[in-house]
């Protein structure tokens, strides 16, 4: 978001960009986290994300921004993928959903991606104020 928006050129490494992401929005992370605290679980591993339902590609995410912002995202593509990348990752949220029935994902992807332009855009706004 911030290289679309201060139109600035973003490097793509490998897989043609379409490797797929989860993206979970803070206010979710803190959620659950305060669901945790309520109800601990000694010894127990979660995985957190935002979940297939929140999941994207990098290129998928570039039409989205360029959506929201109406500013095409530069960038380059490194036909070589980051050591230890993988091309598809998302959260299985079942076994953290079962154990916190009271939390869930709130905020969805597009929303996300808005709430994060807005912030932005008003810190661009401020540095260009000073």
């Amino acid at each position: 978001m911030r290289c679309n928006l201060e139109e600035k050129e973003y490097t793509v490494f490998g897989y043609k960009g379409k490797q797929v992401r989860d993206n979970i929005h803070s206010e979710d992370v803190a959620n659950m986290i305060h669901e945790f605290y309520l109800h601990p679980r000694q010894g127990e591993v979660y995985n957190l994300g935002g979940g297939k339902g929140n999941s994207c590609s990098i290129l998928e995410t570039f039409k989205m921004v360029e959506q929201i912002t109406g500013k095409k995202q530069r960038f380059t593509y490194v036909d070589r993928n980051r050591i230890g990348d993988h091309i598809c990752y998302y959260s299985d949220l079942s076994k953290l959903q079962s154990h916190f029935p009271a939390w869930g994902i709130t905020k969805s992807l597009p929303v996300t991606l808005v709430e994060i332009t807005e912030s932005w855009m008003a810190r661009l706004a401020v540095r260009s104020t000073a």
